[in-house]
């Protein structure tokens, strides 16, 4: 059997490539303020990624995808192994563009944060009087791009954006920039629409793209997960407070309250853990988590 080895590996991912195409495998790891924790969340890496198989083909009929095929059968032998299985997205390779886009719905976390300074959200100002977690008139696009020194993300706007895209990009920046505004937008107000007729609120998310060998921008990465969104039940929803989660902001919070813990996490979180991510991927897709 010929063996892999990741080309590329991030804080939850793994990607190797294939003759075909590349398998980006979504680990059991996760983390939180920049550090990978000691523990893995059994099961997390399956739900990412049939989570994301699910948003992919919902999605399809806005922006094509780049995934192939989640059925590891369908991979190489390697990729056929236990570890691998429910976790694996064989995929198209693409020209990434450097531009992290950031859709936000509601207002809470950072963006609740600078509100209260200024009234604005990544300099976007917004209507006086809005409460914490409350709906926004329209969705925003908040962008955000690597900084040139260090590993953080930079909140920037539009132009600016445009401008990094640039440099990748001659003559394109501009263009590209509006076109994935305008399609995260699209792709946001699709399934946050589908979320809430399943209970569940998606007050913000991020997504990536890339571009296909003939030039098409394709939606990457993974989708609605959540790791890439915040995610809050309907029932019992109230603007002016916070709001319970689906996402992992339950870890972030047992992480706040138990700063000596090393970032090693007790059994009773991670099980709380996986717990609501197997909940949120059952009411959001109306099947059994199989894996």
């Amino acid at each position: 059997m010929k063996t892999y080895s990741p080309v590329k590996s991030g804080k939850v991912r793994e990607i190797y490539e294939v003759e075909d195409g590349l398998i980006m495998v979504a680990t059991d790891r996760i983390s939180a303020f920049d550090h990978i924790l000691k523990n893995k969340i059994t099961k997390k890496g399956a739900v990412l990624t049939q989570m994301s198989k699910f948003w992919f083909d919902l999605t399809k009929d806005i922006v094509p995808n780049h995934m192939i095929t989640v059925d590891n059968s369908e991979m190489p032998e390697f990729f056929q192994q236990e570890e691998f299985l429910g976790k694996s997205m064989k995929c198209k390779k693409l020209t990434m563009i450097p531009m992290e886009c950031i859709v936000r719905g509601y207002i809470t976390g950072s963006g609740w944060e600078s509100y209260q300074k200024d009234g604005t959200v990544c300099g976007i100002k917004l209507p006086a009087g809005l409460k914490e977690s409350e709906k926004l008139p329209e969705p925003i696009f908040t962008p955000s791009t690597k900084a040139e020194i260090g590993d953080h993300d930079e909140n920037v706007s539009l132009e600016e954006g445009a401008k990094v895209l640039e440099k990748s990009f001659p003559g394109h920046g501009m263009e590209y920039a509006k076109k994935v505004a305008e399609l995260t937008i699209a792709i946001y107000k699709k399934c946050a629409d589908y979320a809430l007729s399943r209970g569940i609120i998606i007050a913000d998310t991020k997504f990536e793209f890339g571009l296909d060998e003939a030039g098409n921008i394709v939606l990457a990465d993974e989708v609605l997960t959540p790791d890439s969104s915040r995610f809050w039940p309907l029932e019992g929803y109230e603007a002016g407070k916070g709001q319970p989660s689906y996402d992992k902001q339950f870890v972030r919070d047992w992480l706040k309250a138990n700063p000596n813990s090393d970032y090693n996490l007790p059994q009773e979180v991670i099980d709380k853990s996986i717990a609501k991510y197997i909940e949120a991927y059952e009411k959001l897709t109306g099947e059994k988590f199989a894996f």
